[in-house]
């Protein structure tokens, strides 16, 4: 089977390419079947190297992506200079890089500039997103956040990301208009709408042409791994590259 993926639909430059990949198309098993793309998950180190080959050679990638040590925090690394350590995201301005978020419920957000002179990737965790990951891979970016553009990709919808009061507070404590992506439930916690505070968490960093959305992990089973529906499971990535001119 051919790795397929899911192409933004989103007013980029030509030559600004991304893609998220799907969970077919791969070699693993069980919960991680098939394109399971982290190697941090308990999966076979070997069936995971063949995935990432077949992503690159089935999606045409330029290179193999630079995969990050996502570790929910608000690091964006550069990846044009020499680079290490853990990170939740990273910006290029060099063709055939390729950015690299991997999910399976978190927020992978890509940007562009609308010349399509640099590119980047951040992931969204709720913790990432509370602590300000995406104002930093707007300022990592180094252009005016009015000539950004933003795409949402797969995350848990609303409908399916039941929490605690404990993230709703840490969301209110920086952004005051966060209350109105959560809304309570008949269980006393809140289902929270991580589209809707990553669009906030853009606004606030300057930046409103902000594209996609609408996906969910959770109920989207022979889409998407999800780590709420099926833990331990498998991930998918969020990949933004420059083609040359």
């Amino acid at each position: 089977m051919t790795v397929a993926g899911i192409v933004p639909d989103w007013p980029q430059p030509a030559h600004v390419r991304a893609v998220v990949s799907e969970r077919s198309g791969g070699v693993s098993a069980g919960q991680y079947a098939s394109l399971n793309l982290g190697a941090h998950v308990g999966d076979l180190p070997a069936a995971v190297l063949e995935n990432r080959r077949r992503l690159v050679r089935d999606l045409k990638l330029p290179s193999e992506p630079a995969w990050l040590d996502q570790v929910h925090g608000t690091r964006i690394v550069d990846l044009d200079a020499a680079w290490s350590g853990p990170a939740d995201g990273a910006v290029t301005s060099r063709p055939g890089v390729v950015c690299a978020i991997l999910t399976a419920d978190c927020l992978p957000v890509l940007l562009t500039d609308r010349e399509g002179t640099r590119v980047g990737a951040a992931h969204g965790g709720w913790r990432g997103l509370a602590a300000g990951v995406l104002p930093e891979v707007v300022a990592a970016m180094g252009r005016l956040p009015g000539e950004l553009l933003a795409w949402l990709g797969p995350a848990i919808g609303p409908g399916a990301y039941e929490v605690g009061e404990e993230v709703r507070a840490a969301f209110l404590a920086r952004v005051p208009d966060a209350r109105d992506a959560f809304h309570a439930n008949a269980r006393g916690r809140w289902q929270a709408d991580l589209y809707a505070l990553a669009r906030l968490s853009l606004a606030g960093a300057g930046v409103t042409a902000v594209y996609g959305g609408g996906f969910c992990t959770s109920t989207e089973a022979e889409r998407f791994f999800s780590h709420r529906r099926e833990a331990p499971c498998g991930r998918m990535a969020s990949l933004i590259w420059l083609n040359p001119r």
